[in-house]
């Protein structure tokens, strides 16, 4: 039975908003992370090109799977068809808040 789904990531990026489309999400082996693999890129015109999707096109291409730390992730979206890839806006810092990480021990001297 083949899995039609579609999934819509919304992640921070060295202070940019990245949207991808993904056939995969899973959590990853690799703690705190979540792992996204077969990353789609839709057919365009050759009279509208999107500078942002050709970026991230061109940043993903040779990419099978890519580990998103989970502390980036906005929301992650099952949606019923794919959509544009893009690079949403830089972050304000003032509507995202990162993840509380627990507070690391003192090492002993």
């Amino acid at each position: 039975m083949k899995n039609d789904s579609i999934y819509r990531i919304t992640f921070l990026n060295q202070g940019n908003i990245y949207q991808l489309h993904a056939r995969r999400v899973d959590s990853s082996s690799l703690y705190a992370f979540v792992e996204v693999a077969e990353i789609i890129f839709g057919e365009r015109s050759e009279i509208l090109v999107d500078p942002s999707e050709e970026r991230l096109k061109a940043e993903f291409e040779d990419v099978r799977r890519t580990f998103i730390p989970m502390h980036a992730v906005i929301r992650i979206d099952e949606v019923s068809k794919e959509g544009q890839n893009r690079i949403v806006g830089k972050s304000e810092g003032g509507t995202v808040t990162p993840f509380p990480l627990p507070a690391q021990p003192k090492g002993r001297d």
